[in-house]
């Protein structure tokens, strides 16, 4: 992985309700712990915290319940790591007692220049991009993935 290159991750889910409705406590009582651990997490650079462009990114996909989350990483393996290998595994083991399920991928990977920040709009033409033409270099996801050079790993 070359310096000059991180990787921008986004997820979204439909939540089953609100973020006080009790179906979601359990989820809302992990998420600054989960938070946290990832901002520890080797590798991590930066994730959206701005309710603002939570908003948007909300209006742009055309659910008000939509939880949208997007973060930079210094590389594949550190986000991988983070998502399988920590605590938030077995967030990701439960998600179905908070979110509704998906028919289409609820999140995707794709290489950004180092010191570029993702916004809500960028994040949902990628989603555009992998949802119409499945995995590609451009939008990718976990399972089938990709270097910052377009190489299939």
């Amino acid at each position: 992985m070359r310096e000059d290159f991180h990787l921008a991750h986004c997820n979204i889910s439909t939540m089953r309700g609100t973020y006080d409705d009790a179906v979601m406590a359990g989820f809302i009582a992990r998420l600054d712990d989960l938070n946290a651990l990832a901002e520890r997490s080797p590798g991590f650079v930066w994730r959206l915290e701005s309710e603002t462009e939570e908003a948007i990114a909300a209006q742009a996909f055309g659910d008000p319940k939509l939880l949208f989350n997007l973060s930079v990483w210094e590389s594949l393996e550190a986000l991988d790591h983070y998502v399988y290998r920590t605590a938030h595994a077995e967030a990701l083991r439960l998600r179905r007692n908070w979110f509704e399920p998906s028919t289409r991928a609820s999140f995707v990977l794709w290489w950004i220049s180092a010191g570029h920040i993702p916004d809500a709009l960028e994040a949902k033409t990628r989603f555009e991009t992998l949802w119409a033409e499945g995995p590609s270099p451009a939008a990718f996801s976990f399972r089938r993935r990709f270097d910052h050079s377009g190489v299939a790993l």
